[in-house]
C-alpha cells in the first residue's frame, strides 16, 4: 500500500502513524534502536506489506498490469489503490480527507527531528504539493507515476499506467474495495497485538 493507506491503518497513536509511513527507509534491525511506538509503526507497515504482496485480490490487480509494466506492477496498484481510498474516504472515516490530511501534515512538521533524512526532505514538497489530497483525482495520480517513473530515468514507464487506470476503473475499484476491508481487519489485529507486546 502507499502513503495514504498506512497512515489510516496507523490508528490515532502519532508516533505509532509516523513510523509506519517512514518505515521504508528503517532498514533490518535499526527500528530497535527507536521508541517503541515507532517500533510498533515500523513493525506494522512491514505487516501490511506482507500481507498485501501475497493477497489473492492483490495479485489479481497487478496480473492486468505485468505485461506493460513487469515488476513495477506491484508499486503502481499500490498507488491505484490509495486512489480509491481517497476517493471512497467517507465510507472510511467520519473526518473528511482535507481535515485528515492537514492533521497529519501538522503532526510531521512537530516531528521532523525524528524523521529520517529522507522524509525530511520529501515533507516540504509533499506538503506543498499536497500529495495525498491529489490522489482522490485521476490528475493528481498521473503527477505521482510521472514522479516515480522519473526515478527509474524513464525505465518503468509508470507514467503511462493511468490508461489501465481508465480502463479497467471499475475492476480496480472493486479489487481495492474487497481487499481493503480484509487489510483494516489484520491491520488493525496486529496493531492491537503489537501494543500489548510493547505495553502501550
Amino acid at each position: 500500500m502507499n502513503f495514504l493507506a498506512h497512515i489510516y491503518l496507523s490508528g490515532d497513536n502519532e508516533m505509532i502513524t509516523i513510523g509506519n509511513f517512514v518505515a521504508d527507509a528503517i532498514r533490518g534491525n535499526k527500528y530497535k534502536l527507536l521508541s517503541p511506538e515507532f517500533q510498533v509503526g515500523i513493525k506494522l507497515h512491514r505487516h501490511i506489506d506482507t500481507f498485501t504482496d501475497a493477497h489473492p485480490i492483490v495479485r489479481q490487480s497487478t496480473k492486468r498490469l505485468h505485461k506493460n509494466y513487469s515488476h513495477y506492477s506491484g508499486v503502481i496498484v499500490d498507488v491505484l489503490y490509495d486512489h480509491f481510498l481517497a476517493k471512497n474516504w467517507h465510507k472510511y472515516s467520519d473526518i473528511p480527507l482535507d481535515i485528515y490530511i492537514d492533521n497529519f501534515y501538522e503532526c510531521l512538521k512537530g516531528h521532523v527531528d525524528i524523521l529520517p533524512e529522507r522524509f525530511q526532505k520529501l515533507m516540504p514538497f509533499m506538503i506543498a504539493d499536497n500529495w495525498l489530497l491529489s490522489y482522490a483525482e485521476i490528475d493528481g495520480i498521473q503527477r505521482v507515476l510521472n514522479g516515480m517513473n522519473k526515478r527509474t530515468n524513464n525505465k518503468s514507464k509508470m507514467n503511462l499506467a493511468t490508461k489501465e487506470l481508465k480502463e479497467f476503473y471499475s475492476e480496480f475499484e472493486e479489487e481495492f474495495t474487497l481487499f481493503f476491508e480484509e487489510l483494516i481487519d489484520t491491520s488493525n489485529a496486529k496493531r492491537i497485538e503489537l501494543e500489548k507486546v510493547y505495553n502501550l
